[in-house]
């Protein structure tokens, strides 16, 4: 039964290729348009010619395992407010000169780490508005092409420092409208931030959702010295990991995803030194300081340098002699009557 099935699949397949153009969509030389058309999956026969591909504003749920192998030179897809929650690790395999995935609008619960391993081209992913809420820590290889990165209105609470600089070359983020968790797990974003928009990257801020101390505020603006300290280990753990002697690698080598979500979230929040970058907010006040008070001990010094010198010049002026009379007037006016006075 399942042998029938998939002869007349594929028989379907062949007769769409056929055709030339898929039903229900529009082709026009290298753009295929099968939007707005209730679609429940990909079409089959699409042209190999195919550079833009639209399917948004259809019912696709799923995307299989090689779901767009008859396109393998698209440039631009547009899956944009479909039901899509799941995602087969390899659904874009083969699309090696892809540029531009649109996903938004979608039920994206989470994405696998080797989803988009196979888009070494991309330029722009946008995963705005999905109900995602976590993203993958890692991509295994850099995104040297990547330029946007999209993923405001999801229900992110944390972004791994790790995932963005996985892209050296993005100069477009937009973060807004999640919930954004402002604690020492987003520190490490807030550094990467400065620093990326120090070099002229360009993004729409993070604004934090929780906790209570921070909500509405914009997580570039609190300072550094301002974030609690991270919670340390439970007590208990160290003296067990002390107790079996291979327990601490086997700890470290365990991937992220079998490690239990309280032992996760610890290692997460342990605070690491890093070095932090300079913040140029702080560095033109100190200088301005530091400018004002010199400014005011050259002055002071200006001034006693030239009272001292005008001080040295009257000296000079009158050697000998005393700047002020020092007998007192009573004693005068004696000294003058005993010398008129006869002998």
């Amino acid at each position: 039964m399942k042998g029938e099935l998939l002869l007349l699949s594929s028989a379907i397949c062949l007769l769409c290729g056929a055709c030339g153009c898929p039903e229900k969509c529009r082709c026009h030389s290298e753009a295929v348009d099968c939007s707005r058309q209730g679609l429940a999956e990909v079409p089959c026969g699409l042209p190999p010619q195919t550079l833009t591909l639209h399917l948004q504003d259809n019912q696709i749920h799923q995307l299989p395992a090689f779901a767009f192998r008859s396109v393998p030179r698209l440039v631009t897809l547009n899956l944009s407010n479909n039901s899509l929650s799941t995602l087969a690790p390899g659904a874009f395999h083969g699309l090696q000169h892809l540029q531009v995935l649109n996903l938004t609008q979608n039920s994206l619960h989470s994405l696998e780490n080797r989803l988009f391993h196979p888009l070494r081209q991309l330029r722009e992913l946008d995963l705005s508005s999905n109900n995602m809420s976590h993203l993958p820590t890692s991509l295994g290889e850099p995104w040297e092409n990547l330029t946007v990165f999209a993923v405001q209105q999801n229900q992110l609470q944390h972004l791994g420092r790790a995932l963005l600089e996985s892209m050296p070359h993005v100069r477009l983020l937009f973060l807004k409208d999640n919930l954004w968790k402002c604690n020492c797990h987003l520190l490490g974003l807030k550094l990467w931030l400065e620093k990326f928009v120090y070099k002229g990257g360009r993004m729409d801020g993070v604004i934090c959702a929780s906790p209570d101390t921070w909500k509405g505020e914009n997580l570039l603006t609190i300072p550094h010295e301002l974030y609690l300290p991270c919670p340390s280990p439970p007590p208990d753990l160290v003296p067990a990991q002390a107790q079996q002697p291979g327990s601490a690698h086997g700890a470290a080598l365990r991937p992220p995803e079998s490690r239990p979500a309280g032992e996760l979230d610890h290692l997460e929040c342990e605070l690491k030194p890093r070095r932090r970058p300079a913040n140029l907010r702080y560095a033109a006040a100190t200088i301005v300081i530091t400018g004002a008070v010199c400014g005011i001990v050259c002055l002071l010094m200006l001034v006693a340098t030239i009272y001292g010198c005008t001080y040295a010049a009257i000296t000079a002026q009158y050697p000998g002699r005393p700047l002020a009379p020092t007998d007192e007037p009573g004693e005068t006016g004696g000294k003058e009557l005993l010398d008129s006075s006869p002998a």
